[in-house]
């Protein structure tokens, strides 16, 4: 007996296509879906287009430059490395000394030269000497041009470093004052000079201090020649002291007698 299939009922061995849709079969949701990714697209683009001209050109690279590298930070600050400078030999300081008389005629005082800036006083010397900026004093009386050797008194805080602790010995001050003495070697005569003789060896005559006079000789102008000195050192209420120094070379030996004036009149202030 045959079976006739009823009405909507697939028949076996049979594929039916499914019924087509049209446009207004999508759903609304997606050809929003559909028209904002257009939308966006199309912005993208338009901007490219306009701002394409704004885009630098590159350029070529130009030679490489060095740079020198930073140094590391240390812990500790270093100095930087200085010239390698031969050690200046004295002889031994008395501890005390005379200051001897020295030849010549004492020029005449013709008033007192107040430093402020260093805190002494000491005599103003009469012409030849004329009082004169003369760095790195602080105030100075020269006779002649500027000229090494230099025939000068000056003025000065003491050019070295200044001690650890506030000096309170004669010892102390006596030291300080070699170590100024060592220093004019170095800046108020040709290279080479001598520190041969000391010629005194003494407290300052008021407050706390110590001058020591001496002797140098150096080579100018292919001869041996010589020049007396003094260097005070003078307490000044300051870690660091005020340092009065005076060489005549033997040019002006005439004028040596004037160290012996200012060992005698110099004062704190």
């Amino acid at each position: 007996m045959q079976v006739w299939p009823q009405p909507g009922m697939p028949v076996a061995g049979v594929v039916t296509k499914p019924p087509k849709r049209g446009i207004g079969d999508i759903p609304i949701r997606v050809i929003y879906l559909v028209g904002a990714i257009l939308v966006t697209v199309v912005a993208v683009v338009l901007v490219f287009v306009v701002f394409s001209g704004d885009v630098p050109t590159q350029e070529e690279a130009g030679p490489p430059v060095s740079v020198a590298p930073v140094p590391a930070a240390s812990a500790t600050p270093t100095a930087s490395p200085t010239p390698t400078e031969t050690p200046i030999v004295l002889p031994p300081v008395p501890e005390s000394k005379s200051f001897a008389t020295q030849s010549g005629t004492p020029s005449v005082v013709t008033g007192i030269i107040s430093d402020k800036k260093t805190g002494i006083s000491y005599p103003r010397l009469a012409a030849p000497w004329d009082a004169k900026s003369f760095a790195p004093f602080s105030i100075a009386q020269r006779i002649g041009k500027v000229a090494v050797p230099h025939t000068v008194i000056a003025s000065a805080m003491f050019p070295g470093d200044a001690p650890e602790k506030k000096p309170s010995k004669d010892a102390d001050y006596r030291e300080i004052a070699i170590r100024a003495a060592r220093w004019t070697l170095r800046t108020q005569y040709p290279e080479g000079a001598k520190l041969t003789a000391w010629t005194g060896s003494k407290k300052v005559p008021v407050g706390k201090g110590w001058s020591l006079g001496y002797k140098v000789t150096y080579v100018s102008g292919g001869k041996t020649q010589t020049a007396q000195a003094m260097v005070t050192i003078v307490e000044v209420g300051k870690t660091k002291p005020a340092m009065l120094m005076a060489s005549i070379p033997d040019k002006n030996k005439a004028r040596w007698a004037d160290l012996n004036t200012l060992v005698q009149q110099v004062r704190p202030l």
